[in-house]
Order: C-alpha cells, then structure tokens, then sequence
C-alpha cells in the first residue's frame, strides 16, 4: 500500500489534534522535556508534537519528508504563537550535525522508518546523556466500539490497509532501541479518552493511512459517506467518546 501524507494535508492538520496533555505533562514530570533544552522532532507532520514541547520551552527542530505537511506545521505554529525550525528530510539520514540534541521524539511515525537506521541516526544526532522517545496515541478498537466499527469499513474500502486491530503496544520497538546501543530502555503505557463530534471522527479517518494517504478522491468520497451514515445509524451520540492509548518506548545514549 502507498501512502502519503500530503495528499490529506488539510484534514490532518484539521483533524489530528495529536497527544494529549497528559502526554507532555508525563515527559515534564519524567524530566525527559525540558525547557531551554533542544529537541528535534522526527516526522513532523504538522508539527503537533514539535509545537507541544515548544509551548513548554524547548528550542525545537521538526523534520518531515512531506512539504506540504510542513507548510501546514508553520501556518499553526503561527496561530499558537510558537516558533519551531523545520527541515524537509528523512529521519534515516537528517543531515544534521553529530550530538546536537538532548531529546529526540518520534511522534505516531515510527513504523513509517526504516527503524535500524533510523535508530543509529538518532543515536548519532543525540548527545551523551540524550534520551530517545518513540511515542504513539493509538485508537483502541474494542468489541462494539466505535473504532472497530471504522476498522471494518476501511478495510471493506481498503483491503490492502493492514494497519488495524491495533493494542497501542509495540514491543519490537524495545528491541529496536536496544539493538542501536541506547542504555535504561524502558517505557510506560496509559488509557485515554478523547471527545469526537461526527464530523470531526471522520475528518480523523480521511487523514489517516488506509483513506485519503492512499486511496484515490472518488473512492475517499465514497468511504467518507459510508462512514457518515454508519455513525447516524450505530452511534448517533454527538459527540463521542473515543477510547485511546498513549504509550513511549525511552532509551538513553550513553
């Protein structure tokens, strides 16, 4: 399956509102962010993590091989008042000088690397003492739930999207780090919520890999209506309540 992100830029930007608080009060509390240290981002996006350590105080750098994504991570940080550097490269070789950074953040775009050189670039990028987190805010696809309802429709619409059935755990990724000389690999996992309207749960799914990052706009246009009308029907609530997972997977270069 192809994907690309800038083909659903503008739903993305619109409707992926990234972590949560709680995510960024975890890091501050767990003194991986903080303020006056620098940070890079990798995978961008539209720079939902880069603004959020931003906001409290690190000098940050987000990277993204996607333009049109950046474009948009700029006209938001406008709006939030924040100011963040971004480069159009990709994370398996940034070009960016050696121990530059005191934390690197890979925010829901690990799986999208080639992790083992992505991994060593990090390390080369981090300085000693530098701590590594590979994130992700996941969807929970539960019996009855929404999510698995979603699942199955893109899956009708999409049948090469294996992206589904997710837990928010990735244990692979442990060894990921390890394998690359990171020291204190650990990591933490905890259930959120997160409040949808209808039209909202559905911009949520456009921007996501199995719709409008792969499908073409007639086929997008037909899901999008699917879904609108399997929301009316088996969850009329309006707003909804979407259960989540926020997990990290943390390492130190020593």
């Amino acid at each position: 399956m192809s994907v690309d992100f800038g083909k659903t830029a503008s739903d993305y930007a619109r409707h992926r509102a990234g972590f949560p608080d709680s995510f960024f009060a975890r890091l501050t509390a767990d003194g991986i962010a903080v303020a006056g240290s620098v940070a890079l981002d990798l995978g961008t996006g539209t720079g939902t993590v880069a603004r959020g350590l931003a906001q409290l105080g690190l000098r940050v750098t987000g990277l993204d091989p996607s333009d049109d994504m950046l474009q948009r991570a700029r006209d938001l940080d406008r709006a939030a008042g924040v100011d963040v550097d971004y480069i159009l490269a990709v994370a398996e070789d940034t070009g960016l000088p050696d121990a530059m950074f005191d934390l690197v953040v890979a925010g829901q775009c690990w799986h999208w690397f080639d992790r083992d050189a992505a991994a060593l670039e990090v390390r080369r990028l981090l300085k000693p003492g530098g701590r590594l987190v590979i994130a992700h805010f996941d969807w929970l696809p539960l019996p009855g739930n929404v999510v698995a309802a979603t699942e199955d429709l893109i899956r009708r619409h999409n049948p090469s999207w294996t992206m589904h059935g997710g837990t928010g755990i990735y244990p692979s990724w442990f060894t990921d780090v390890r394998s690359a000389g990171f020291e204190d690999v650990h990591g933490w996992a905890y259930d959120e919520t997160a409040s949808y309207s209808h039209e909202a749960w559905r911009g949520r799914i456009r921007a996501s890999a199995g719709v409008a990052a792969s499908l073409p706009p007639d086929d997008v246009a037909r899901f999008d209506a699917d879904l609108a009308d399997l929301l009316a029907r088996d969850f009329a609530q309006d707003p909804m309540t979407v259960s989540h997972c926020v997990s990290a997977v943390i390492g130190t270069r020593g």
